[in-house]
């Protein structure tokens, strides 16, 4: 689940910060498009904060490396690290090393989930902030390096939860959501470091805070497909 999001670009996110307290206030290092639909399988870089640069926003490619991996070749033949599962992130490889160090989040408007009503039907529906204003999840992340060109790329997976009432009632067939981390947990977040505490914030968000709409069916047919029409609302 959670491998289509949408994100603000560089003056939607500038315009959500000044409306914020100081201390909730992120510094944009890089300019950046919106991404109407991101679909994780083609590896987008989108708007991130690290805990090692926490109090900015640079871009991250979607889709962990871990060390092991060598080169561009590799990595797209690495197994799905897209998302991480909170319930197992401490004991796969691909994750184990990087949960107690490396937390960051990624900037979103939204989420694209699928909902099966019978096996034969995925009719895709858009998760936002009730409020419509942009949210984080959390994530893990690797300075990967590149060894055939020397280049560091920041990858990172998104961190999911089992569902609250609202995802469960949508994502009827996977029972997931990303971990959506809550303004005043971002700091906490980002520099948690013991495994009780890092654990105790791997939960599903509280109802009352999303809700989703159906959309068009084209996002499941045309990979990549990044137009502000993947956003409209189906009337049902």
């Amino acid at each position: 689940m959670c491998y289509k999001t949408s994100t603000p670009n560089k003056d939607q996110l500038e315009g959500y910060f000044n409306k914020q307290e100081e201390s909730q206030r992120y510094l944009i290092k890089e300019s950046f498009a919106p991404y109407f639909h991101a679909d994780g399988f083609l590896r987008p870089f989108l708007p991130f904060t690290a805990n090692e640069d926490e109090n900015s926003v640079s871009l991250a490619r979607w889709k962990l490396l871990p060390y092991i991996v060598k080169n561009e070749e590799e990595a797209s033949k690495y197994a799905n690290t897209l998302n991480a599962r909170c319930e197992d992130v401490f004991d796969k490889f691909s994750y184990r090393h990087y949960i107690g160090k490396t937390h960051g989040l990624l900037w979103v408007n939204g989420f694209f989930e699928p909902h099966r009503p019978n096996p034969k039907i995925s009719v895709p529906y858009f998760i936002h902030a009730i409020d419509s204003l942009p949210f984080t999840l959390g994530c893990i992340y690797a300075n990967w390096v590149n060894k055939d060109t020397g280049e560091i790329i920041r990858t990172f997976s998104i961190i999911t939860t089992p569902p609250n009432k609202l995802l469960s009632e949508i994502h009827t067939e996977g029972q997931r959501m990303p971990l959506i981390i809550l303004p005043e947990e971002r700091k906490t977040w980002l520099h948690a470091t013991n495994k009780d505490e890092i654990i105790g914030l791997m939960k599903p968000l509280p109802d009352g805070y999303l809700a989703g709409y159906q959309v068009s069916n084209i996002i499941n047919k045309e990979r990549g497909l990044n137009t502000a029409d993947t956003l409209n609302r189906i009337s049902q």
